[in-house]
């Protein structure tokens, strides 16, 4: 039987704890976890927490942590995606599938084509959703640390403050993603449903980045994370 495993948002140590509500409430009512039974927290620190179930009510669980050890290492090659704002489950899937292919920062970005527009009260609604669509892709794939999961930018916002020592911009007609040496961080920026415009492509190239293609078919917005992620762990991550 598998080991059931929870993130807490809060610092965790080695002792008694009483979880939070939410996770209480899953554990108890919806999993029907009783009293003995072990689980395994992780607070994204890197830390990973073994212990067992003291107490299970319907609004309260208690856990008491026995056991610590370094969680899942990270992979060596750190990958920042910019992923052009998309509409519900696809924006849902990219930050999901990117999660668990190990990216280590994503930016959902707002470009000429964007069909949705997030601001105030919807944006944070939004970027609360997506957090936790990444901490339950971390307690499925198994990752101690979360992604940074960063506020919708702009595109020229995001150019301007990107850092990475191999910047790609996702196009049809350039060079493949093997032509690149091998880089110790990666940028990708990938466009929303439309697409990113020539004009976007050529302010990308601009402010450092590379055209690359992944094949010779077009890919759906939420599609291209997973597969730009991919080949890059095949080249030059921990696959």
């Amino acid at each position: 039987m598998r080991l059931s495993r929870f993130f807490i948002d809060a610092p965790l140590s080695l002792g008694q704890h009483e979880l939070p509500e939410a996770q209480a409430h899953y554990i108890g009512r919806v999993l029907r976890h009783t009293v003995g039974d072990a689980v395994q927290l992780f607070d994204g620190s890197g830390q990973e927490y073994l212990g067992e179930l003291i107490e299970v009510g319907k609004k309260n669980v208690r856990v008491e942590l026995r056991e610590v050890f370094a969680g899942q290492a990270e992979p060596p090659l750190r990958v920042h995606l910019g992923q052009g704002l998309s509409r519900g489950e696809r924006m849902d899937w990219a930050i999901q599938k990117a999660t668990e292919l190990g990216a280590s920062e994503i930016t959902p970005i707002v470009s000429e084509r964007c069909e949705v527009r997030l601001k105030d009260e919807r944006a944070d609604k939004r970027m609360a959703h997506w957090r936790q669509v990444a901490i339950s892709a971390c307690e499925q794939c198994g990752r101690s640390v979360l992604p940074v999961l960063n506020a919708p930018l702009t595109l020229a916002e995001w150019l301007a403050s990107c850092e990475a020592q191999l910047k790609l911009v996702l196009h049809p007609v350039a060079e493949p993603l093997s032509s690149h040496d091998k880089p110790a961080s990666l940028a990708f920026l990938i466009g929303p449903e439309g697409g990113l415009s020539d004009a976007e492509v050529e302010q990308a190239k601009c402010a450092g980045f590379h055209a690359a293609r992944l094949g010779p078919r077009v890919l759906r917005t939420e599609t291209a994370p997973v597969v730009a992620l991919s080949v890059a762990q095949q080249l030059w991550g921990d696959f």
